[in-house]
């Protein structure tokens, strides 16, 4: 039966990555081609094109670690290479969401309307900067992987193994309090960048609705074109927000699966949760941005058209 549970999650972990990979493929390539076609990119593409980039390396670390663990036992226990798998995993775990935490930034900074002289300072800089801020995510991403997949692979996948044969207790020397801290450790460094972005969406909220108190008393309406951005850029943040804690949740539940009954169903349980994130919510960001999803509905009439010819 477990088996057969495992089976089935594997087969659903394939489906989310392989809408995924769709999403944050059409993301990159209607971005690339722009850039190339205007030998410019503007800061909110350049966002999204690292964004995309990031989790489709992510959605492939996920799925590869979740296919070994049932296709290959001995290499997901035993084999060195593991430990690559465990650096990138982290790695692009904390480089998509220090993008999608610049992405609300961004949002925050161009959309919002506040009087701060600091505020200005930035709001009006803000597109230069996000050339200097997303390979500074990079570097500070791999400074953050480097030490925290130190004792990932040793102690952890043996035990995660050695629970299908025999008692956690004599099989399965594991140092938990260090295990335990090291999940620590990466769920917190997570919450700064989650209060990052939790930050700009009560800041869009609170411009939101300063906006709409002023367009009431000067009687000239409230659906303009500043609330409308307010509205989709409230929708993109609140999305990420929501999504990311389901992903945060998939992430705990994986790596500290080996304190589990079932420790392989956790695993992939937990992954497969986590898939939901990256696959998912590029497709919201498809549908928040004029230019991808104008790109997206010629898209689908050229397919229906094709569709069409064939039928005839």
């Amino acid at each position: 039966m477990t088996d057969k549970v495992q089976t089935a999650l594997l087969i659903l972990a394939a489906g989310e990555f392989s809408v995924g990979i769709l999403g944050n493929a059409f993301i990159g390539l209607v971005n690339c081609m722009d850039w190339v076609k205007k030998r410019k990119i503007a800061s909110i593409d350049l966002i999204f094109t690292s964004l995309a980039i990031s989790r489709i390396c992510l959605l492939c670390i996920i799925l590869l670690d979740c296919s070994t663990l049932v296709l290959y036992p001995d290499v997901y226990a035993t084999g060195k290479q593991m430990r690559i798998i465990d650096f990138f995993w982290t790695l692009t775990n904390h480089l998509n969401i220090w993008f999608a935490t610049c992405l609300s930034i961004y949002y925050f900074f161009k959309i919002a309307n506040f009087f701060h002289p600091v505020f200005l300072w930035m709001k009006w800089r803000i597109d230069r900067m996000i050339f200097w801020i997303l390979p500074g995510c990079l570097v500070l991403s791999v400074f953050i992987s480097l030490p925290a997949t130190e004792n990932l692979n040793a102690d952890f996948r043996r035990c995660v193994k050695a629970k299908r044969k025999t008692n956690l207790t004599w099989s399965c020397r594991v140092n938990k309090d260090q295990h335990a801290s090291t999940k620590l450790f990466l769920n917190l460094v997570t919450l700064l960048p989650f209060s990052v972005s939790l930050m700009s969406f009560f800041l869009l909220i609170l411009s939101l609705h300063r906006h709409i108190r002023r367009m009431r008393l000067s009687a000239t309406g409230c659906r303009d074109p500043s609330t409308e951005a307010h509205v989709r850029a409230l929708k993109a943040v609140i999305s990420f927000l929501l999504l990311f804690i389901a992903y945060c949740l998939g992430f705990l539940i994986a790596t500290s699966s080996y304190f589990m009954s079932e420790t392989e169903l956790a695993v992939i349980f937990g992954e497969s949760l986590a898939l939901i994130y990256p696959s998912s919510h590029s497709f919201i960001l498809i549908l928040g941005n004029n230019k991808l999803r104008q790109a997206s509905l010629r898209v689908l009439w050229k397919v229906m058209c094709i569709l069409k010819v064939r039928q005839f």
